[in-house]
């Protein structure tokens, strides 16, 4: 880790130290949702992308802004409208009378963490737009490629109960978000405590970063380091393959799911501050690596099969393999 000194930032904390740091810092403004924001930091650390449908007003905002203000990373939010155009959110070409020619206008999309909100209210058009971000990490206007920041994270925000003008996400844009996540409501007794801090409680203008944009590209290289055993490669491979033989399964889950687990799976076990996978992080991440990349059989529907369920079949009906064990 480098050892620049930053305001407010210990430069001698190790790395898992400092993610449990960012983590803890979260909870200053979310209540009960640590699994939920270390799966976020798993997606950003695994340089992937995170998909999370869930109803308003369960903190989908407040998730990704305090995740960015803990990083010290730029932040921008997209608002998807059916009127939104490629442009408004790549950016678009202006002219410039002083230069006589014109300048390229960077849009949004050029940040560090974006937040894509209600990405399935815009055309497929400008869902599209979003695709070579998404897998480049680049934009292309008029034959002109520009890169992203460095980090370049997206989270995506999609609501599953309305779906009155909404565009739904292809399967192919859909297999760009590494994880689909859900927030879920809140437990009484956090929901009590979210009441209780009412407007006494910590805003996420008062959050001080506790990282800094450097600290995740050390971590995401670090990550891509994690030791992924020859016998959980092939554990991960039974599972996707019998995704793809599964009755209630018309399309299942193709290499680039498998690539996806694997190094979600590095990076969750470097956030847990392990060297090392083990089979519980693939079993942990297998529902929200996986069920986004199958397509359903039109009678699962009718049989409130779900995805998420599928992959549970799957995962208890293979055999978990057993790691050398370590000193």
């Amino acid at each position: 880790m480098s050892t620049t000194v930053r305001a407010g930032i210990d430069p001698l904390k190790k790395p898992d130290q400092l993610i449990q740091q960012v983590i803890d810092n979260m909870e200053k403004v979310m209540v009960g949702k640590r699994s939920v924001i270390e799966l976020c930091l798993t997606g950003l650390i695994a340089r992937g992308h995170v998909l999370l449908e869930d109803v308003p007003g369960v903190g989908k905002t407040m998730l990704v802004r305090s995740l960015a203000k803990s990083l010290a990373c730029q932040f921008k939010r997209i608002q998807f409208t059916p009127d939104l155009l490629p442009s408004d959110v790549t950016g678009t070409a202006i002219y410039n009378q002083r230069l006589a020619d014109f300048e390229f206008r960077p849009g949004p999309v050029f940040t560090q963490i974006l937040l894509a909100d209600e990405i399935n209210r815009t055309s497929p058009k400008t869902q599209a737009s979003l695709l070579e971000a998404l897998e480049e990490k680049s934009v292309t206007a008029d034959g002109v490629t520009y890169q992203l920041p460095s980090p370049f994270f997206v989270l995506a925000t999609q609501n599953p109960i309305e779906y009155e003008g909404t565009f739904p996400l292809p399967e192919a844009q859909l297999d760009r978000f590494l994880m689909k996540l859900a927030m879920g409501y809140p437990t009484p007794e956090e929901e009590i405590q979210v009441l209780r801090r009412g407007t006494a409680g910590m805003t996420i203008e008062q959050l001080t970063p506790v990282a800094a944009p450097e600290d995740i590209t050390m971590w995401q290289s670090e990550a891509a380091a994690v030791m992924f055993d020859d016998s959980l490669y092939s554990y991960v491979v039974q599972i996707v393959s019998q995704t793809r033989q599964h009755p209630q399964v018309y399309l299942g889950v193709s290499t680039r799911g498998a690539v996806a687990l694997t190094k979600a799976a590095q990076a969750y076990a470097y956030v847990q501050g392990r060297n090392y996978v083990i089979p519980d992080d693939v079993k942990l991440l297998s529902p929200w690596v996986l069920s986004h990349r199958m397509m359903m059989e039109t009678d699962a529907a009718y049989q409130n099969i779900t995805p998420h369920q599928v992959i549970q079949d799957i995962l208890a009906n293979t055999p978990v393999p057993v790691l050398p064990q370590r000193r």
